[in-house]
Parts: C-alpha cells; sequence; structure tokens
C-alpha cells in the first residue's frame, strides 16, 4: 500500500507538541538498522526525523481497530514517500531517519523490504519520546509514536510538523520547509 484510503480518520491539533520548537535533542542512542547507535544529539547538521507509530509486517495483522486510530494508518506510505524524495532531502543537506518504538529487528526487516536509503531508528525503550515529551498512544498493550516530524539543524529542534496527515504526501511539506529555508 503506498496511499492511505479517502476515508481514514485525520487527526486532530491537541497541542502536545507546542513545547518542542527550540528544544535540543536529547543524548539519547538510538539503535539503528545500520549501525550500533544513533545520538541525533550529536548531529550536526541538518536533521529530518520523522516519528511514526509502526510499520506492517507481511503475514501479521494490524492491531484491532487500526484503520479507526486517527493517524495510525500510512507508515508504509510515509517511509516509501521519503525514500521516494531522499535524494531532494540529501540535495537539501538534510539526513533523514525515521523513529518508531518498533523493535530494531522490525526496523531492519521493513528498511529491506521498502528498499529505505536512510536509516530507521528504534526508540523500544520510548527514551526518546520520554525525554522529548513526544504524544504517544496505546493500542494492543503497546506504546507507539504518534505521527510527528522534527526539522532540527546542530541537535536544535527549529521545525515541528504535528499532526502529520495525510502521512503519504507529508514529504512535500517537509520539502517545501527545506527549500524555503534554503531560498
Amino acid at each position: 500500500m503506498t496511499r492511505i484510503p479517502a476515508n481514514t480518520p485525520v487527526p486532530e491539533n491537541d497541542g502536545a507538541c507546542r513545547h518542542l520548537t527550540g528544544a535540543s535533542f536529547p543524548d539519547v542512542e538510538l539503535v539503528s538498522t545500520s549501525r550500533a547507535g544513533v545520538n541525533l544529539a550529536g548531529q550536526s547538521g541538518l536533521v529530518v526525523l520523522y516519528c511514526y507509530p509502526r510499520t506492517g509486517h507481511p503475514g501479521r495483522p494490524s492491531p484491532e481497530g487500526w484503520a479507526q486510530i486517527p493517524g495510525a494508518l500510512g507508515c508504509t506510505p510515509q517511509a516509501c514517500a521519503f525514500r521516494d524524495h531522499y535524494g531532494e532531502m540529501a540535495d537539501l543537506g538534510a539526513r533523514v531517519f525515521g523513529v518508531s518504538t518498533q523493535s530494531p529487528e522490525d526496523q531492519r526487516e521493513a528498511r529491506e523490504r521498502l528498499n529505505i536509503p536512510y536509516e530507521l531508528l528504534s526508540d523500544e525503550p520510548l527514551a526518546f519520546a520520554r525525554a522529548l515529551q513526544l504524544p504517544t498512544f496505546s493500542v494492543d498493550g503497546a506504546t507507539l509514536h504518534r505521527r510527528v516530524t522534527l526539522i532540527a539543524r546542530d541537535g536544535r529542534i527549529e521545525k515541528v510538523f504535528y499532526p502529520v496527515f495525510p502521512p503519504d504526501d507529508h514529504v512535500y511539506e517537509v520539502l517545501d520547509w527545506l527549500k524555503a529555508g534554503i531560498a
């Protein structure tokens, strides 16, 4: 699935991210799909970090009622959109990361299956989410990130997109913001 259904529930802005602009990435190491760990606080330059609930896995059903949770659907289409426009963001000087609370193994599987050229990070213990007070929700006993995109320069958050909808077209908002910053 590379597009989300037209009748997908739209998330509302509950103000859960208003504290993030100007904040610094926390000193938290996240397990990466390509190396032992990434500490976003130590990243210089421009970073685009999109947080998402979970990518689906072939052969595993989605949680009960998943399609009715506002903002839940669309993780794979969002990842594929960032994949398809990764070169443009790199040309604009941005490093791209995706992060969810899924296990490093699930992140590796998704990265390989979807041919993702950037790193997917695991916040399975929720240390990053807690440190930044990111919005989360629970389903089937798991705590998941709500969809939010953070753009940071030298570890300080300059732009917050929240809520993110529709996730499959969100990459265009990010590209527009990046291009405006260069102009």
